[in-house]
């Protein structure tokens, strides 16, 4: 089992920045990857950025450029830097991890609201 626990949401003007954070425990060492999801209002859930255990990243190409994953192997914490942010970067954003291939976990989500 895998716990994720999320913070650093909150309310940002456009063009600001927020940094998002993740903390992993439990089973940490069977996660193959870890990412970033979000879904607005009325909207599916989708793809934000990915990072895996060898540490290959991959974005949505609605955030390319601005948003960059990380991760603190100490720390055992994966971050979201936003940057430039939009009003269509309002959304629920949940942490996510994948284990021993086929294993899904999911934090409780935390809201980033961008203001026009």
């Amino acid at each position: 089992q895998v716990q994720l626990v999320e913070s650093g949401g909150g309310l940002v003007q456009a063009g600001g920045s927020l940094r998002l954070s993740c903390a992993a425990s439990g089973s940490i060492f069977s996660i193959n990857a870890m990412g970033w999801y979000r879904q607005a209002p009325g909207k599916q859930r989708e793809l934000v950025a990915v990072i895996t255990s060898g540490g290959s990243t991959s974005y949505a190409d609605s955030v390319k450029g601005r948003f960059t994953i990380s991760r603190d192997n100490a720390k055992n914490t994966v971050y979201l830097q936003m940057n430039s942010l939009k009003p269509e970067d309002t959304a629920v954003y949940y942490c996510w991890a994948i284990a021993t291939m086929t294993d899904d976990y999911w934090g409780q989500g935390t809201q980033v609201t961008v203001s026009s």
